[in-house]
């Protein structure tokens, strides 16, 4: 354990890193040597100019490829690369990089949503028809770790999420679709989206309900590292957050089990906001996001950490070229850092 002064959070989607030739989705052949060689040698770099504490990765692979990243970056001598152990191309999941002296306990994969997940509801009203949404489990198993950047402070929980895409589901080879494709064939791409918003919807309602879980009527501070696939001001992010409010500079207050985003921290100390992820169609916005618990909210009367600042690398999503010569990730990397100081 450690008495650090600052510990700081990194978000970084890697953008499906993975060994060459192994399958990605509908994509048989997978990356070839050359395009995760440049891969790797850009994500090692964008490690290194990051210099977090802690990283949460999101479309990992492959651990192995994670693992050329970390050392290319010079840092597998201080750091800790967390990422299931049979994690060989088989499917995608978060993965992590902690400095050895941070990690406290023993990190875990939640796949399954927690029992008091229920999306059910007979109507608010007759005009109101009956809902009942059947998922049980994340689309992307979310990590769990905690850190202790101090030895006398509680641990800090952090989730490194990375929830359903906009992307429409795929729904041509479900058996009611094929039946009657000529009813549904100019509707399936709506279709898709809608279940795609669903399914983001109800993972943020469970991982809204483990936060609720561990920080009711606790002092426990909580941080969210993740491509939520969805804006600031999103229902996602509404149902994530509990929507708290942003005091103004001298008042104090903080909500027990809301999070606050680094994003709206950040503006209260800016003259405009600049802060975007993803670029898709010429439209910038933001998908990727560091949440945090009243514990690190500067106005809360139970404050730890104090919010210093917040950096965005996303120079790279202005040049589509990069991805195809350099290996650049089609996300940007969000770091935000907070220094110790109790209220």
């Amino acid at each position: 354990m450690t008495t650090q002064r600052t510990v700081s959070f990194t978000t970084f989607n890697l953008h499906n890193l993975n060994e060459p030739g192994l399958p990605m989705y509908r994509n048989r052949a997978g990356w070839d040597a050359a395009a995760v060689k440049r891969k790797v040698a850009w994500a090692a770099a964008m490690v290194g100019r990051v210099k977090a504490d802690v990283y949460g990765f999101q479309e990992l692979w492959h651990q192995d490829t994670l693992r050329r990243v970390l050392e290319a970056a010079g840092i597998m001598q201080d750091y800790l690369l967390i990422a299931p152990a049979n994690q060989r191309g088989q499917g995608i999941t978060c993965a992590g990089a902690v400095r050895k002296n941070l990690l406290d306990g023993e990190p875990e994969w939640i796949t399954n949503f927690p029992p008091a997940f229920r999306l059910q509801s007979r109507g608010e009203d007759k005009q109101t028809a009956a809902l009942f949404v059947d998922i049980g489990k994340f689309s992307r198993p979310v990590l769990h770790l905690r850190i202790k950047p101090r030895r006398a402070e509680q641990a800090i929980h952090v989730y490194v999420c990375h929830f359903k895409s906009k992307a429409p589901t795929s729904v041509a080879s479900d058996p009611w679709y094929r039946q009657d494709k000529d009813l549904y064939a100019r509707h399936g791409e709506a279709i898709g989206r809608a279940l795609s918003t669903i399914r983001r919807t109800a993972e943020a309602l469970a991982l809204r309900i483990l936060i609720t879980d561990l920080t009711s009527a606790t002092r426990t501070p909580v941080v969210v590292l993740g491509d939520l696939n969805d804006g600031q001001d999103s229902n996602t992010l509404d149902v994530l957050t509990e929507q708290p409010r942003f005091l103004q500079p001298l008042s104090a207050g903080g909500r027990d089990t809301a999070l606050y985003s680094a994003q709206s921290l950040q503006q209260l100390r800016s003259l405009r906001d600049v802060y975007y992820t993803y670029v898709h169609q010429d439209v910038h916005g933001s998908l990727d996001h560091i949440l945090v618990s009243e514990e690190l909210y500067d106005n809360s009367r139970n404050r730890r950490w104090k919010f210093d600042r917040l950096d965005i690398f996303n120079d790279h999503l202005n040049d589509e070229g990069l991805r195809e010569n350099e290996g650049a990730a089609d996300h940007g990397v969000v770091r935000a850092q907070f220094s110790y100081r109790p209220a």
